[in-house]
């Protein structure tokens, strides 16, 4: 996996959408808040199948993309009720273990949502999906596709407004590993192989045509 590339197409594909993308993520924000995140999920889902199409289509983000995944709405709300009540009782124990729940939440999970919206899988078999995508050799790779996410989630969120910026951003940068690791061509941006020399052509023999 070329890193470089990855980041190289993920700032391409975020500075050829910008305002688009700026839009669609304080929208994404506004509907977490206003419905106190019942539909943060279900709003991230559709989010998440939008840049997917930015980056395999070159197609501009639309706010009406946050709603194309209502179908997902239950399975999405349970899944991230579940989470919430895990790490709670993670980090009531002891800090150690919510942030170990924390870190394996995202290490296995991270490709869930493309997988439920690109390919329509289930909650349970998107989940198995994306483990096993993480788990694939080499395993550190994957550890630097998310320390790279983390990273970048981490500098938006340490100043005001970042989010706006890096939220984009690292979810176009997810969505192009997603496409490497699924083998879609447009996930790997790598030069193009030189097409073949085109087969000599046959000498003429100078006799006409006809001619014995």
């Amino acid at each position: 996996m070329d890193f470089k590339k990855l980041l190289e197409e993920t700032w391409r594909v975020f500075t050829g959408f910008l305002p688009a993308l700026l839009v669609n993520t304080l929208a994404l924000i506004g509907i977490s808040l206003f419905t106190l995140g019942i539909l943060a999920p279900v709003a991230a889902a559709g989010y998440m199948q939008s840049l997917l199409l930015t980056v395999r289509d070159q197609r501009k983000p639309e706010i009406g993309d946050l709603f194309s995944q209502m179908r997902l709405f239950l399975p999405l709300l349970g899944f991230t009720a579940a989470a919430v009540i895990a790490l709670m009782l993670g980090f009531a124990m002891l800090v150690l273990p919510g942030i170990i729940m924390a870190l394996a939440l995202v290490f296995f999970c991270l490709y869930m949502l493309p997988l439920m919206t690109d390919r329509q899988m289930g909650l349970i078999e998107a989940v198995k999906e994306s483990s096993r995508m993480a788990m694939e050799e080499p395993v550190t790779e994957h550890l630097a596709v998310v320390a790279i996410f983390l990273g970048i989630t981490a500098i938006g969120q340490s100043f005001i407004l970042g989010t706006l910026f890096t939220q984009p951003f690292a979810t176009i940068f997810i969505l192009l590993v997603y496409e490497w690791k699924t083998g879609s061509a447009a996930g790997k941006p790598v030069p193009q192989e030189e097409a073949p020399a085109a087969p000599p052509e046959r000498e003429s023999s100078g006799t006409p045509e006809g001619t014995p």
